[in-house]
């Protein structure tokens, strides 16, 4: 905490920070991450956060860089990267991570054709974990609405098992 308040201590107008949690024990560290991302709400500051923990990555991150042997192999919101991996490499980088966690409605949400009602929306925000079980009860698509209510699009089951499998359907 000391070590991050210093470092906020001069006002930069970019926060650097390598590795910042990585010495702290698990519950902590889950702390000191929600700690952070209730600062960086509060500051509206451009961040670099450097980590070898790809889920820590995920949880603080609106942008991810991957590396490897000092390059940048790929970028791209933590969906990006998850859903479209550059490469073999980074493929295996994301292999392990836990899809359905992570994964929003809104971000694999197709158009919606227009006879779904706002009434029966989830949140774009939705995770995929929490989404599943709306399934189970016989519907094939569910509505996504934004944060205004307002319909944003649709989902189906073959969407989410689709991404839940980290391969992406063949456009026709």
């Amino acid at each position: 905490r000391v070590g991050i308040a210093r470092s906020l201590a001069v006002e930069p107008e970019i926060w650097f920070l390598d590795e910042p949690f990585s010495a702290l024990d698990p519950l902590i560290r889950r702390q000191m991450q929600d700690e952070f991302l209730r600062l960086q709400r509060l500051l509206h500051k451009s961040i670099v956060f450097i980590t070898h923990d790809f889920l820590e990555a995920l949880r603080v991150a609106d942008r991810i860089a991957i590396m490897k042997e000092g390059e940048v192999v790929q970028r791209g919101s933590p969906t990006e990267v998850i859903m479209r991996p550059a490469n073999d490499y980074v493929a295996e980088f994301t292999r392990d991570v836990p899809r359905a966690k992570l994964i929003t409605a809104g971000s694999i949400m197709s158009p919606s054709e227009g006879h779904l009602t706002a009434s029966e929306a989830v949140p774009e925000t939705m995770t995929l974990e929490r989404l599943i079980p709306r399934f189970s009860q016989g519907l094939e698509v569910i509505a996504v609405c934004d944060d205004t209510g307002s319909i944003a699009g649709q989902i189906s089951a073959q969407e989410v098992l689709t991404a839940l499998a980290g391969t992406e359907e063949e456009s026709p």
